[in-house]
């Protein structure tokens, strides 16, 4: 969905930029077709898994770095969330992440995924397991509330879409 003047995946990347050394976009092989060329592609080696295999395919990737993991579907991220986020970012917990302000669970696709978690993504893959949310439940887990709850509005349905719209509107 383009937001912001341009598609959100490349919206996102560009609001991440001034916070991360590098910043990629997760996608499988198939999407880089359409694939704007301007920005970097990381394609998924852990495949059929949705977030979950774009975190793993990240981390194997890098495994010394940490990952700051945004999803494509919050047109409403802003800075701020992001600059709270890393301020308050715990390098010794397995991730740093929001609580959902729809369901009180930790949000895994607005997270930073230290690399320590690899294993335990690893561990929770080799039991049949690819929920990152129950990775971040299961683990030792920074788990912040969001100074603005709208931040983290996943737009999924197009009446998510139209009350996105509307709250961009004000």
């Amino acid at each position: 969905i383009n937001w912001h003047g341009k598609e959100q995946r490349y919206f996102a990347a560009d609001l991440l930029a001034p916070f991360c050394e590098e910043v990629f976009i997760s996608c499988r092989q198939d999407q880089l077709e359409n694939f704007d060329t301007d920005y970097k592609a990381l394609t998924d080696t852990f495949l059929n898994m949705g977030p979950f295999g774009g975190i793993l395919s990240a981390l194997r990737s890098q495994r010394d770095k940490a990952w700051l993991v945004v999803a494509c579907d919050l047109p409403l991220l802003d800075k701020k969330s992001l600059e709270f986020l890393i301020e308050n970012r715990n390098t010794e917990k397995a991730a740093t992440t929001y609580e959902s302000p729809f369901d009180g669970l930790p949000e895994p696709l607005i997270t930073i995924w230290e690399p320590k978690s690899y294993p335990l993504l690893l561990n929770f893959l080799g039991s049949g397991n690819t929920c990152p949310r129950k990775v971040l439940i299961n683990s030792d887990t920074l788990i912040l509330k969001p100074g603005n709850p709208e931040a983290l509005m996943n737009v999924n349905t197009p009446e998510d879409m139209a009350k996105a719209k509307e709250i961009l509107k004000k």
